[in-house]
């Protein structure tokens, strides 16, 4: 760990005038959510749009001195691609990138922004990693590893200096959790300079590699993956990292994709921010209630913000409906004129939006004299729903809300609070 310290100490003097100081922020919202005092490293500000440039360039930068190489390779779906692209053009040094075939078009084109020359193989990160070790060696060029470098650790552990510099005496930090070069940077970083500093690694439940490893205390792989936190997505854990984690981090927690989603949510909506699904992982963990920091002061890392606007507009629309914000109402009505109207009557007298409306007499398990109507309305709060719905019992109107088990989803509508 000393030799990674040093490093470490390196790479903060090299990355000082390369990448972004990355602000530390109070957050009063989640701080009176969880009753803990929390802070916000938002990485999702640093240049290319994530951390993952720190380590990229520090790796990069000791290896153009060393070896005085004139190219890299890389693959990447992500982040990662952006921050070794962006380092290689700084450096004034050429980058292959190899991305898999199925990686959204906008991550594409922000890599080649930066001059990368980026190649799409293989369906999977891991047949786009074992293409990128066949050109590495026919060119004779070093291939930059997302995470398993002690350089690339080394890199990202500058944020464990900058967080400690701002806020000494901090009790708890949450870092989003993949490969593990993030939170093995910033463990050795804290660990060195304030032992008893808790470090708490957030995983997806969907891609748990690291959780399951630091629970069994052994490397462990998972084949099938699934998360909407793509920039996390692993199924190997790197060695060296599954080693510093190990010894130096105090837990790792899983949390689900809508509490990754609620999270995306509620950083938007509360804190003006944008943060891709993997950044928000340590929100996930607070707001979920996995990590209790009760009366104690906690910095979250959020890691990246390069998000896609599809999904982020998915998930505003998602997060209104789990926030109780926008709410769905189904009933049957008699098939015939004016019958909706009485239901849009009562809508207005409580000045609720309507943003959509379905009307179904198709399907053959309904009544052949009635329909099926579901409509989404906009509203102040779950107990004026309740109200409503009550309303249109009064006058014969059977409505009850839905969007829940019927869809095989969950949500917070009926949730009271923050």
């Amino acid at each position: 760990m000393e030799e990674i310290s040093v490093r470490i100490k390196e790479a903060k003097s090299i990355l000082t005038d390369v990448v972004h100081r990355t602000p530390l922020n109070r957050s009063f919202t989640f701080s009176k959510m969880t009753k803990g005092d929390v802070y916000l490293k938002l990485e999702n500000l640093q240049k290319t749009g994530s951390f993952k440039v720190r380590g990229a360039y520090y790796a990069l930068w000791k290896r153009v001195k060393k070896e005085k190489i004139r190219a890299c390779v890389a693959a990447s779906s992500g982040n990662h691609a952006q921050g070794v692209a962006y380092s290689a053009q700084t450096l004034g040094i050429r980058s292959v990138i190899v991305m898999p075939l199925y990686t959204p078009f906008y991550k594409v084109q922000a890599t080649k922004s930066y001059g990368a020359e980026v190649l799409l193989y293989g369906e999977t990160y891991d047949e786009a990693f074992s293409k990128a070790c066949e050109i590495a060696r026919s060119l004779g060029a070093p291939l930059i590893h997302p995470f398993d470098d002690y350089d690339v650790i080394a890199g990202q552990g500058t944020i464990g200096v900058e967080i400690y510099e701002d806020l000494d005496n901090v009790e708890v930090v949450l870092v989003p959790i993949g490969g593990g070069g993030l939170i093995s940077g910033i463990a050795v970083a804290l660990k060195k300079l304030r032992p008893e500093i808790e470090i708490i690694g957030v995983q997806p439940e969907g891609a748990p590699a690291l959780y399951h490893s630091f629970k069994k205390g052994r490397l462990v792989y998972v084949d099938n993956i699934y998360t909407i936190a793509d920039g996390v997505a692993v199924k190997r854990p790197g060695e060296r990292t599954f080693r510093i984690i190990n010894e130096l981090v105090s837990d790792i927690v899983l949390v689900d994709d809508y509490e990754i989603a609620r999270a995306m949510f509620l950083l938007l909506e509360r804190g003006k921010l944008v943060a891709e699904p993997a950044g928000v992982l340590p929100i996930a963990a607070l707001l979920s209630g996995k990590v209790d920091i009760r009366g104690r002061k906690v910095v979250a890392v959020i890691s990246g913000g390069n998000v896609d606007m599809s999904l982020l507009s998915r998930i505003v629309e998602r997060g209104l409906y789990l926030e109780g914000r926008v709410a769905r109402i189904a009933g049957l009505l008699n098939d015939r004129p004016g019958e909706l109207k009485k239901v849009i009557d009562v809508i207005a007298e409580y000045k609720f939006n309507i943003v959509s409306i379905e009307h179904e007499r198709a399907n053959p398990l309904i009544h052949p004299g009635a329909a099926k109507v579901t409509l989404g309305i906009e509203v102040p709060d779950t107990r004026s729903v309740i109200k409503m719905l009550d309303k249109l019992k009064e006058k014969g109107l059977d409505f009850k809300l839905t969007m829940g088990e019927e869809n095989g989803e969950r949500g917070y509508l009926y949730r009271e609070g923050p």
